[in-house]
């Protein structure tokens, strides 16, 4: 697996696009995220249909084709250097199929920050554009707006890469030892509900698969992961990386079920990395070389996660 093209760093002053391409987004919760993006210097616009819900689906943020031409007008507006989607949700598989993907490329690189529904997006940068993305916070989350440690990694990310090469949370080991790949990964829910459409990777080959979810049923855990293995999707990972588990059982009876499906890949395992649907939750890049030490609790990048 390759590295992927690092957009630029932000600069103070820089336009970023607040876009909602799948759940519906709560005003007061937007405006929050817009006054934390404003208190670092940053210049936030708003897409068109934000705070829209869809007619008929109301756990959609507007119809399919508005949520894809906010996302389409915004990385395809020169003066935009940014999109940060709103929140997460459900949708965005909805809409990914009726983006202008030759447009998105000719426009170039872009930061993106999203996590949780957004890892199909992520995907589709990564095999449509070749672009690294970043898994955080997103700006109407209450991830985002509440915590201080989400905010400020998320901030260093954005304006100084170089001071977060190390993404380090006093994690464990599941499977000791070290590795070297790129990274990539996201919600395992969403990453299982992509195998065979047009956007998905054909394996994990290479890779330091990253992996977290929210609010789901062990067995619906043990489903996601079996799938992934009995695909072959997960043949030639180099290694794991699993984040938070909230709203999922007690991780002392998650724990059994993670080992038991991802022990026999016979790669390092680090557990509890700091990235995800948890409080606090670390920026974590993706398309990004770096070498993870599973007993140290360590993911150390190559290069900074921006240019």
């Amino acid at each position: 697996m390759k590295k992927l093209l690092r957009p630029r760093r932000l600069a103070p002053g820089a336009r970023v696009a607040v876009v909602a391409t799948s759940g519906p987004v709560p005003e007061e919760r937007l405006q929050a995220g817009l006054d934390v993006l404003r208190g670092w210097d940053l210049d936030p616009v708003v897409g068109p249909h934000v705070l829209d819900r869809h007619p008929e689906f109301g756990y959609l943020a507007g119809t399919d084709a508005e949520r894809a031409a906010d996302l389409q007008n915004a990385w395809c507006d020169p003066t935009v250097d940014a999109v940060l989607c709103a929140r997460g949700g459900y949708g965005a598989q909805r809409m990914v199929d009726l983006l202008d993907w030759d447009a998105l490329r000719a426009a170039g690189p872009k930061v993106f920050v999203g996590f949780s529904d957004l890892t199909v997006l992520h995907e589709a940068f990564a095999t449509r554009l070749g672009l690294a993305t970043l898994h955080g916070p997103m700006a109407a989350g209450v991830d985002f707006i509440k915590n201080a440690r989400a905010q400020e990694h998320l901030r260093a990310t954005l304006f100084a890469p170089e001071t977060v090469r190390t993404i380090a949370s006093g994690g464990t080991a599941l499977v000791p030892g070290r590795a070297r790949g790129v990274t990539l990964g996201g919600c395992l829910s969403l990453l299982a509900a992509e195998l065979g459409t047009p956007h998905a990777r054909p394996s994990a080959r290479g890779g330091l698969l990253c992996l977290e979810d929210v609010g789901e049923e062990t067995y619906r855990l043990d489903r996601y992961l079996t799938q992934l293995l009995r695909s072959g999707w997960l043949e030639g990972v180099r290694g794991v990386l699993l984040g938070s588990w909230e709203g999922c059982s007690d991780y002392a009876g998650l724990r059994p079920l993670l080992a038991d499906r991802l022990g026999g890949l016979g790669v390092p395992v680090a557990e509890n990395v700091g990235f995800g649907h948890g409080e606090g939750a670390l920026t974590m890049p993706l398309g990004v070389a770096a070498t993870l030490d599973a007993e140290a609790g360590t993911l150390t990048l190559d290069e900074p996660a921006l240019r």
